[in-house]
């Protein structure tokens, strides 16, 4: 490596969610932070997802951190418009099965002291006027939840932490050693720099650093479609709309007690199984309305399964049956897109490997990582610097 240019406490690798508030965490506590980041600015799963910040969806265990997540996504929209908004979640039932699987999550809700609210059918139909009526058969509601503009939010809060964190765009570093004590980052251009301890979030970039310990490991490479409908300002659609397939995939429900009988009579051979679709839907401020999403997996040794096409026959759900579910004044589509991350097999639901003590790499979050990391990241940098 070339000598020694820029020195600091930290280094943060990534600045997607989950390194972002590594480094804000780490910024709080008076650490100099050094931020790298590979692309001009954050492009890939944090800008590419709805934009829910939904803990109603979590495990229990994952619950606490989304819990948490809500409060600092707040305190930083006191201070900093980062697009965040709290117009709740609700979790709309299409059958009964699924109605019985909303109040027994409201039932472990209270007893985890999550609010949450049972909704008729009528209470549905007046908040959301243009839900089907022989779709809704009851909801519930999580009024603590928030949305958020991903297209925005991690840009402004860069923009928030910019006199907090030193921010390296269009760096990808490319080697990383410890000698001294220390931790030596070298970027792609050959400039070097010094930090105590570093951190990995570099999501699904599986070349850069560690390709051997990637290929070795149990990541999966997960693939999202979805697509947005041309704006429709004159109709309002607020807070997080999750469906039956949601209610019907989420980890939270898992942990209800009629679950695994309501899985087990499930059909295997339909489409929504074959390519994981759940249908959200979430309005952004413009009216503009996201639809989606679909889910397909590889091993990182196998990641060229995953193609890059995006299906018509996918998109096509998402409407055919979004009409079944909103009665919504056109379903022009404005544009549509993929994103990727990445998903650990393990029980703890998050990928973590130490290397020389110092090199702490963290990825593998999933589909949580929107909710989840702020509260994370919080706890992992308290277990770091020995809270």
């Amino acid at each position: 490596m070339n000598r020694v240019s820029h020195e600091g406490d930290l280094i943060v690798v990534g600045g997607g969610v989950l390194g972002t508030f590594h480094a804000y965490h780490a910024a709080k506590r008076g650490l100099r932070v050094l931020l790298f980041e590979s692309n001009p600015r954050p492009r890939n799963a944090t800008v590419r997802n709805f934009g829910q910040i939904v803990p109603s969806g979590s495990c229990s265990h994952w619950q606490r951190w989304g819990r948490e997540s809500l409060e600092i996504y707040k305190s930083i929209q006191d201070k900093c418009d980062i697009s965040a908004q709290q117009n709740g979640s609700i979790y709309i039932a299409s059958n009964a099965d699924e109605l019985g699987l909303l109040e027994e999550l409201h039932a472990i809700n209270q007893e985890n002291a999550y609010e949450s609210e049972l909704w008729t059918i009528k209470q549905c139909l007046s908040r959301y006027p243009h839900l089907k009526r022989d779709y809704c058969q009851g909801g519930l509601f999580f009024p603590d939840e928030l949305s958020v503009n991903p297209r925005l939010m991690i840009h402004r809060v860069h923009d928030y932490l910019s006199n907090q964190v030193s921010f390296h765009y269009n760096s990808p570093i490319q080697q990383l050693a410890t000698s001294a004590n220390r931790v030596i980052a070298e970027t792609a251009n050959g400039t070097t720099y010094s930090a105590e301890t570093a951190i990995v979030c570099s999501g699904t970039d599986f070349q850069s650093l560690y390709p051997d310990l990637y290929e070795n490991s149990d990541l999966q490479l997960v693939k999202l479609q979805m697509l947005r409908l041309n704006p429709q300002p004159q109709i309002k659609l607020p807070g997080n709309i999750l469906t039956g397939l949601s209610i019907r995939r989420y980890e939270s429900f898992s942990e209800c007690p009629s679950w695994s009988s309501i899985k087990a009579a499930e059909p295997d051979d339909c489409f929504w199984k074959a390519w994981g679709v759940h249908l959200l839907f979430k309005q952004e401020v413009d009216g503009s309305i996201i639809v989606g999403d679909s889910h397909e997996y590889a091993s990182v040794k196998n990641r060229d399964a995953i193609g890059f096409d995006l299906r018509d026959d996918i998109n096509r759900y998402f409407i055919d049956e979004g009409k079944k579910i909103l009665d919504l004044p056109h379903w022009d589509v404005e544009s549509s897109w993929a994103g990727l991350y990445c998903q650990t097999k393990h029980e703890s639901g998050i990928f973590q490997k130490t290397i020389d003590g110092r090199i702490h790499i963290v990825t593998g979050i999933g589909g949580k990582g929107m909710t989840s990391s702020p509260g994370f990241s919080k706890h992992h940098i308290a277990e770091l610097y020995h809270d």
